[in-house]
């Protein structure tokens, strides 16, 4: 009841307040985009004034006006800019000629009407043009100056720029009316950028002392020149005339008046009629392609008639716009006070709302006092129950753990025992070969690490219930660390990871508790080597902090990192990272953070690039209790390698025997693979992989059998069996997945990606051996069926072969069939039409039918013959060209090979 009162209030008030925006937008508007290729002179920026204008006596205008200011790149990025605003009509007055044509042709191309103004662009691939002839202002000038002197003159001629239209256009009005007149003489220099080049001017007037006119460009270059001849001195002398003629200070029209200027011609700007024009257009009117402006000459004859007549246009358009002005304040005004209105109204409707609310409410509120206060009742009683049975739950859990570390303590005796049998093997079987050894050593390390994680176990109850004490004596930390490092340095060689220890103090003594430290070390080093890809890069770095009396040690590895959003949780026990594909206890880092903090220190950690631990300790002993040090002399630290100090075993690389069957075995754990693989060497060619690279040793090796872990660092099992199985070069594969999960789950996604077999870990390499030869054995049944139902299956007769096998064997056998005939239809060109490579074609065909392609293609063949020779009246040279033979005698030759008789007698 009450979110219904809620909401009715809150959309009453929603309504009223929104309803004045309806009006305005009952009209529908009308974009306008103008794009201005320069916008500094007076010319230009009487254009945007008099479209400006003129879009204001229109509301449903909206224009927008962008200037290029001289780049063309500029004025394209504009227009590109209209385009994605999804304007009604685009206005461009174009800077150059050429380079905007594809935009304005873009645009055109998606329904935007496009308007050029004032320049010619060369393409006729737009709606509208509008501006004055420029041919025709060169004209008129022409004949003005053939009228002034008679057809006898000397003229300097300032042409415009030659990338725009009117530059060309209007020198090219001017020659044509001047070369009809062989007296009149004229120098032609180009303006640069729309400025006198004054320096070439002048040595133009000094090379031609007899100069009677000087025709600019426009107004603007004319008033420069005028100026570059010293003003009065060539007044009586030269007459200067200017195109655009504009009303107002330094106008063509006033330069006029005040004898500047001998004449100029009106250039309309054509602002007010491109935005009539461009609203024609939105509204969907015809409009002529071509749209001219009138234009006129201007003298001393009529320059006081076209200057009252200008300023009265600019009267009433200033009044026009004040007139819209005071409107718009009006507007406003309304619109505020109505907004006010409405306002007021839903404040008083709410007001309403909320008396008939707080009467509702102290109803409500009385009403559920009553029911709070039994819920209490009830709350109190089981709280209670909830503590009595927290206090029973904290006791059974400490006799678990108890349990828990009281087993583990039991576990030490029995590995103990091990590891003393294993070490006594190890001195016993010292020269029994290679494999003997590995498989001590193997034996030796993995209970170390077992033993270890038992350690860890007992440590993280110590460290629960605060019993860990400090015992710290002064040690040297770079042979301290050293000792340490000294057993990871195997590792390193054999998967050359580059392992350094540098230091800026070799003589650094600091106090710690050498047994803490040795774990803390041994984790952080352990967990590198762990995530760390061989040919890595993993350093330890002391360095010494002087002025803060501090050492810092620096852990560093080139391997997967931590997600950012996840290094704050790094340190808190049992944190499993998610791209941490790998096993592990989870209270490590836990741990040694407990560790560093016992010695007053602090542990950080950055991942870029890698991760990287930094230990920070305090030099000296200040910071320490006494009874926290030990004395110097009492405790000597010796570090004991946890790995069988024996002759490092090289991995047996497989032997290429094309008479075994290939299995590709698939694992991140070394030592696993390489006892696998040893085991497995004698009847099989054994090619490893560590995960890394899973598919692409699958599909450059296409082996027989396919043995994959589920836990790999980059894809897991399934994921690796889901691609492989759907890839067309290995999905005849079979593949075991091994995996220490056991639970239906993980079966049903064994089912899922395609797997044949699914083993748990730990795994009898018995059963292993077992189902690699079950696979290979349904293998050969398969194959056997194959090669005895042929037919069927290339026909579908209702054969269940294996999906994706069958689709392939499909449509091998159509591309055989269909190239039948062609005796030059190669293997090469069977693998390109089926997209994969010969070698990997070979080796489908042989894994899937036990014969060569070339053996299939020439069986297809052959089989075809049978048919013809049975059912049409062709005779055998007929047959074998059909059929694909080079030749009738080899075709001849094969038949009888194959079914014991010739071709001629297979017929009778």
């Amino acid at each position: 009841m009450l979110r219904k009162i809620s909401y009715i209030l809150i959309v009453s008030s929603t309504l009223l307040l929104s309803s004045c925006k309806f009006e305005d937008d009952d009209k529908a508007k009308i974009s306008i985009g103008f794009s201005q290729s320069i916008d500094y002179d007076i010319w230009r920026k009487s254009m945007n004034h008099a479209m400006e204008v003129e879009a204001a006596l229109h509301p449903e205008v909206n224009l927008t006006i962008y200037n290029a200011n001289r780049k063309a790149k500029k004025q394209i990025q504009d227009i590109e800019k209209f385009i994605a605003d999804k304007v009604d009509v685009i206005i461009v007055s174009p800077f150059e000629s050429d380079s905007i044509i594809p935009v304005i042709e873009k645009a055109k191309a998606i329904g935007i009407p496009v308007i050029i103004v004032d320049r010619k662009v060369n393409t006729s691939n737009y709606t509208a043009y509008l501006g004055a002839d420029n041919v025709e202002v060169g004209r008129i000038v022409g004949r003005h100056i053939v009228s002034l002197s008679k057809g006898n003159a000397n003229v300097i001629e300032i042409k415009g720029a030659s990338y725009t239209s009117p530059g060309l256009e209007r020198s090219m009005g001017f020659s044509q009316i001047i070369n009809q007149y062989p007296n009149i003489k004229v120098i032609t220099i180009d303006a640069q950028k729309d400025e006198l080049p004054k320096d070439l001017f002048i040595k133009s007037l000094k090379n031609s002392p007899e100069i009677n006119y000087v025709y600019a460009y426009n107004d603007v270059i004319a008033y420069q020149a005028w100026k570059a001849t010293k003003g009065e001195k060539a007044k009586n002398k030269i007459k200067f005339i200017g195109v655009d003629g504009l009303n107002g200070p330094f106008g063509g029209i006033q330069l006029v008046q005040d004898g500047i200027l001998e004449s100029t011609v009106l250039y309309p700007t054509g602002g007010s009629e491109a935005i009539k024009l461009a609203m024609k257009i939105a509204n969907k009117e015809i409009v002529p392609k071509n749209n001219k402006l009138n234009t006129i000459l201007i003298n001393s004859l009529n320059a006081d008639i076209m200057s009252n007549q200008f300023d009265k246009i600019t009267i009433q358009q200033s009044d026009i716009e004040q007139q819209q002005s005071v409107i718009r304040r009006q507007e406003e005004k309304y619109s505020s006070q109505s907004t006010l209105l409405k306002l007021l109204f839903s404040l008083f409707i709410v007001t309403l709302g909320l008396a008939i609310f707080s009467i509702y409410s102290r109803i409500t509120i009385s009403r559920k006092k009553k029911e709070l206060e039994e819920t209490n009742k009830k709350i109190k009683s089981q709280r209670n129950e909830i503590k009595k049975f927290s206090e029973e739950l904290k006791k059974r859990n400490e006799a678990r753990l108890n349990f828990f570390m009281g087993l583990s303590h039991e576990f030490k005796t029995p590995l103990t025992l091990i590891l003393s049998s294993v070490e006594s093997l190890s001195s016993e079987f010292k020269n029994k070969g290679i494999s003997v050894n590995k498989e001590i050593s193997l034996m030796y390390n993995n209970s170390i690490r077992l033993l270890r994680l038992i350690n860890q176990l007992l440590d993280y109850r110590k460290a629960e219930d605060n019993k860990f004490v400090l015992r710290a004596s002064k040690t040297n930390i770079v042979d301290f660390s050293k000792s340490i490092i000294s057993d990871f340095e195997r590792e390193a060689q054999k998967r050359n990871i580059d392992f350094t220890l540098t230091t800026n103090n070799p003589g650094l003594d600091v106090y710690i508790d050498c047994n803490l430290m040795d774990k803390v070390y041994f984790n952080l080093l352990s967990n590198a080597f762990k995530f760390t890809p061989d040919k890595g890069k993993i350093s330890v770095s002391i360095k010494e902090d002087k002025p803060n009396n501090i050492v810092k040690i620096y852990f560093k590895d080139s391997g997967i990192g931590i997600p950012v959003n996840e290094l704050k949780e790094v340190f808190n026990a049992f944190y499993q990272g998610s791209n941490n594909y790998r096993n592990s206890s989870g209270i490590g880092l836990h741990l040694s953070k407990s560790f560093i903090e016992l010695h007053r220190g602090r542990i950080e950690i950055n991942s870029k690039n890698g991760t990287e631990f930094i230990i920070t300790l305090q030099l000296g002993k200040e910071h320490l209790e006494e009874k926290e040090i030990l004395n110097d002399s009492v405790l000597s630290y010796v570090h004991n390698s946890d790995y069988l100090d024996s002759e490092d075993i090289q991995s047996v690389e497989p032997k290429n025997n094309e008479d075994k069957y290939s299995i590709l075995y698939i694992e991140d754990n070394r030592e696993l693979l390489d006892f696998v693989s040893l085991k497995l060497l004698t009847e099989y060619s054994i090619y490893t992989s560590d995960g890394t690279n899973a598919i692409e040793r699958a599909l450059e090796l296409i082996p027989d059998i396919i043995i994959c872990d589920l836990n790999l660092p980059v894809k897991s099992g399934f994921e690796i069996c889901e691609i492989l199985k759907k890839d067309l070069r290995t999905s005849h594969i079979p593949v075991i997945i091994l995996t220490a999960s056991d639970d239906t789950e993980s079966y049903s996604k064994a089912l899922e990606s395609g797997a044949d077999i699914f083993l748990t870990k730990p795994f009898n390499l018995k059963s292993l051996s077992q189902s690699i030869k079950s696979l290979l054995f349904n293998r050969e049944k398969v194959r056997f069926y194959y090669t005895n139902n042929i037919e069927n299956i290339v026909n579908n007769d209702g054969v269940n072969f294996g999906i994706s096998e069958q689709d392939f064997l499909r449509k091998l056998n159509e591309l055989i069939d269909k190239n039948i005939d062609k005796s030059l239809y190669t293997v090469e060109d069977l693998a390109k039409d089926l997209n994969i490579s010969r070698v990997q074609l070979y080796r489908k065909v042989k894994a899937i039918l036990g014969i060569s392609v070339s053996d299939h293609v020439n069986n297809i063949r052959l089989e075809k013959s049978k048919e013809l020779l049975l059912n049409t009246n062709q005779n055998i040279s007929e047959i074998a060209y059909s059929v694909g033979f080079s030749s009738p005698n080899y075709f001849s030759t094969s038949f009888k090979n194959k079914y014991g008789v010739s071709p001629k007698e297979y017929k009778k």
